[in-house]
């Protein structure tokens, strides 16, 4: 490649992850109003819907976010009672958060979210390996990125 098309923007591979990052999220957008979720809360309680109860540090690590992005979220979604936040009686310094009846029953609304954003992205049961294949590509190249910025100038 000629050195003056290295930053073409054509030539990217980060541009049309972050185009479709960003269309993926406004696709889920009204799938997500009906249960009153933005994107980033839905991530929050499908975690809690997997595993009931967890460590904020913990969530934070697993949606890649830092305390200063969860904590008002988190808040919101204890104000509309969907989940509780506590300390750890061994150590107060830990906040544990736990899904509450009601954010199990919001569960039941939300089956049919991933079943619509893989056919708006075009996916149905004859094609759904493909998709089973592009995540674990996608999953791999984000974790090769971690890698290389914890062992790099790019922290």
């Amino acid at each position: 490649m000629n050195p003056e098309d290295r930053l073409l923007l054509s030539n990217q591979l980060c541009f049309p992850m972050y185009r479709c990052a960003r269309r993926i999220i406004r696709a889920y957008a009204p799938l997500l109003k009906s249960l009153s979720l933005t994107y980033t809360q839905y991530l929050v309680m499908m975690v809690l819907w997997e595993r009931r109860k967890i460590r904020e540090k913990e969530l934070c690590e697993l949606l890649d976010l830092d305390s200063g992005t969860l904590s008002p979220l988190i808040r919101k979604l204890c104000q509309r009672g969907l989940l509780t936040k506590s300390r750890l009686e061994k150590d107060a310094r830990v906040l544990a958060l736990e899904l509450t009846e009601d954010g199990l029953k919001l569960r039941n609304h939300a089956l049919d979210v991933p079943v619509e954003m893989a056919c708006a992205m075009g996916f149905d049961k004859d094609n759904a390996a493909s998709l089973g294949s592009l995540k674990e590509q996608i999953n791999a190249l984000s974790e090769q990125l971690g890698k290389s910025i914890k062992a790099s100038k790019y922290k």
